[in-house]
């Protein structure tokens, strides 16, 4: 296998390093805003693919695959966003008689539509919140869905995730505006307007299953994610397991998980998120058809390398193990984004002056950048991943603190003072929270009371 990456960043930074360990020669893509960076530096061979902008170098099928013709490489990882998730590409790759790492183009097509998503929950028997069995094709539709599902309720873009296309509807009456807004946003994002109407479950947590799978009939289940600390309904920090999940509930997701990747005959890595009510009843949300940015916490607990299982399985191997793994010990992962808590998490750009990410025992960093880097506008505003694991989760938490503590970074805005807020605050220590934990806590966090004092 020759093996091309074809992403950016920290997640480009991580595969090349599996791939290395594994004796796997390796091709780096990368745009002209990118030439001097750390994927590119690690990779055997690297190919520019285009110009700064994603459409015209990232998201360039023609160009990637290009890129893969003329360097010989039989695999292409895709990491996650970009082309991870986009069907026609593992079509054209399969065209190309190149080995696409990830599920295969039939199942990410079905899972990308979150009303077919859905549909598949429940042919698999798995719970599902109440709304509209399809998509609403105007607003009257979308008002008797919303009647049948109890307001409050959501409009969910069909196509695609991460807060876009999403609004919030509290009555009847607010109904309409919302729809035509969530429609534009839609079809801005994905080129797709289809809404559907979907209850909203009020004081929830949002807690994840990752699982691989060998699309051969082996099926493991890697352990559950709470991942409900995030703004703009996009994740800030994660732990596995996640605290406090009764029993019971935590039985029940993962069983439901190994039934439903088994039935969808699905292949490689990919992870099943699930709303959590007060009462330990779950929900499915959604199928990430991919590794998701959070899976260094489940490496952390079960000592899985996922990208080598995603390579094994895209070879044609067999998973090293089946069935349920057992967590050992307590993982968190802090996303350090280019971001500005202090207006509403706008991201930035500039330059790194000072970069040190905290070390030491039990800590672990995924990220890209060094001090004096140029962070481009152009992409994402992850910086890196902090992660630590501990024997427990106060000790984890301790060890968090420590290693914040330790971080610095100078030049431009970033998350960590929040991130530090949260590591001390009350409820994120004491493991109880909700989805809406930062709208909550505004007033008692000090980097979001600066936030409230400045506007």
């Amino acid at each position: 296998m020759k093996l091309l990456v074809a992403n950016r960043g920290e997640i480009a930074v991580r595969v090349l390093r599996t791939a290395r360990e594994l004796g796997i020669p390796t091709v780096a893509v990368y745009s002209t805003a990118d030439a001097d960076t750390l994927a590119v530096d690690l990779a055997d061979e690297a190919v520019c693919i285009g110009p700064p902008a994603a459409r015209d170098s990232y998201l360039n099928i023609a160009n990637v695959l290009g890129a893969a013709e003329i360097t010989g490489c039989d695999a292409i990882h895709p990491g996650y966003g970009f082309l991870s998730e986009n069907a026609d590409f593992a079509r054209a790759c399969a065209d190309a008689g190149i080995t696409f790492v990830g599920p295969s183009p039939e199942v990410m097509e079905r899972m990308g539509d979150k009303i077919q998503a859905k549909a598949a929950a429940r042919e698999a028997g798995l719970p599902v919140l109440e709304g509209s069995d399809g998509p609403v094709s105007d607003v009257a539709a979308a008002l008797e869905a919303a009647e049948r599902a109890g307001y409050p309720v959501l409009l969910k873009a069909a196509a695609g995730g991460g807060g876009k296309g999403m609004r919030r509807v509290e009555r009847p009456g607010d109904l309409a505006q919302a729809f035509e807004v969530a429609q534009r946003e839609a079809e801005a994002a994905f080129s797709d307007g289809d809404l559907y109407v979907e209850r909203l479950l009020e004081g929830a947590r949002h807690v994840e299953i990752q699982v691989m799978a060998d699309g051969l009939g082996g099926a493991l289940v890697c352990g559950d994610r709470e991942c409900s600390i995030q703004r703009r309904h996009q994740k800030l920090i994660e732990e596995a397991p996640a605290p406090h999940l009764p029993d019971a509930t935590r039985t029940a997701m993962q069983q439901a998980a190994l039934r439903a990747v088994k039935a969808w005959n699905y292949r490689s890595a990919g992870t099943l998120e699930f709303l959590v009510d007060a009462k330990g009843d779950f929900f499915f949300l959604e199928l990430n058809a991919r590794l998701q940015v959070e899976h260094p916490v489940t490496e952390l607990v079960t000592g899985l390398d996922l990208v080598a299982e995603q390579l094994h399985v895209a070879a044609g191997g067999l998973l090293s193990r089946t069935g349920i793994a057992e967590a050992n010990g307590h993982a968190i992962e802090c996303r350090i984004n280019a971001e500005d808590p202090s207006r509403d998490f706008r991201p930035g750009a500039g330059r790194l002056d000072d970069y040190r990410i905290a070390q030491g025992p039990g800590v672990r960093v995924d990220t890209h950048c060094e001090p004096g880097e140029a962070i481009p506008p152009h992409y994402d505003s992850l910086l890196g991943k902090l992660c630590v694991w501990a024997s427990d989760r106060p000790k984890a938490i301790a060890r968090l603190r420590r290693a914040l503590h330790e971080t610095s970074i100078t030049g431009i805005p970033t998350t960590l003072p929040l991130l530090v807020d949260i590591a001390h605050d009350a409820p994120f220590v004491e493991g109880r929270y909700t989805t809406s934990y930062l709208t909550d806590r505004e007033a008692h966090l000090p980097t979001l009371q600066q936030a409230a004092r400045a506007s």
